[in-house]
């Protein structure tokens, strides 16, 4: 398999916030040394998606359940990949740009339906609160980190290993400290540029955070994008800290301060994107 050249939004909710069947299931799958490291899954989860794309298009498939495990002052916390959700969209990605006849013959209209659903559901907070629809615990992205991402982590929280075979950069904090930074972000956004796009995305962002357990742990990890970038480049990603000196630019009225922060993360992470083309 290639590389999946992709950064992730993950949240690790503490076994708690399970109802008692999942509580047991996501205790034994841990205990047997099933859970997945960071590092492996995103390799497993295609290889999953691919093989269920394959499968007979009468149904969508059930997949199995797995997970990346975390603790934290000794509380486990659960990351379920929810695999379904992951076939369903890659279902959906597939009739994209596609002549309907060859879209129906690869994902049938009534597996589409379903498909659909799957999705809209999953993307809905009050179907996930009131109802019980399994939460999305991982968002993904190719070829760049969305820059809304980093308003909710600080500098600090920065973890970088530059090892062969471990290069890791990530950034993992509580959500309750996720939380305010995004509501203190978004009220900097609505005051200064309005509704503009970045202040929707901060916002589904921060309504996304608000599905999960108050205790829970966010990770932003830059995934395989760290074996595009060299050690230098990671060492020294400021994006963090571009993000917010641009928010305190806007918060203070220095509109240059924050128009010079916004441009260079852009074109850091445009020329990042740009790779795709060379791949």
């Amino acid at each position: 398999m290639l590389p999946v050249f992709a950064a992730y939004l993950r949240v690790y909710e503490p076994l708690s916030a399970f109802d008692r069947d999942r509580q047991t299931y996501w205790r034994r799958y841990v205990e047997a040394g099933r859970a997945v490291a960071p590092s492996e899954g995103p390799g497993r989860q295609r290889r999953a998606v691919i093989q269920a794309l394959g499968a007979a298009w009468n149904r969508l498939p059930q997949m199995p359940e797995e997970a990346y495990a975390l603790e934290v002052d000794g509380t486990l916390h659960i990351c379920p990949w929810n695999l379904r959700f992951r076939v369903a969209e890659a279902a959906l990605s597939a009739r994209e740009g596609v002549p309907d006849r060859l879209a129906d013959a690869f994902v049938p209209p009534v597996l589409a339906a379903q498909a659909k659903m799957v999705v809209e559901d999953s993307r809905s907070g009050a179907r996930v609160l009131e109802q019980g629809v399994p939460r999305v615990h991982e968002q993904v992205a190719t070829w760049a980190v969305p820059l809304r991402w980093f308003v909710f982590v600080a500098p600090e929280e920065r973890e970088l290993r530059l090892d062969a075979g471990q290069r890791v950069l990530r950034y993992r904090t509580e959500m309750s400290k996720a939380r305010r930074r995004a509501s203190r972000g978004l009220s900097v956004l609505r005051k200064t540029v309005g509704e503009a796009p970045v202040t929707a995305a901060v916002e589904e962002g921060a309504r996304w955070l608000e599905e999960f357990h108050p205790r829970s742990v966010v990770e932003l990890d830059y995934g395989g994008l760290v074996d595009l970038l060299p050690d230098e480049v990671l060492a020294a990603d400021d994006s963090v800290e571009l993000t917010a000196a641009g928010l305190a630019g806007l918060s203070r009225g220095d509109l240059d301060a924050a128009s010079s922060a916004y441009e260079r993360l852009v074109s850091r992470w445009r020329a990042v994107q740009l790779l795709e083309r060379c791949n």
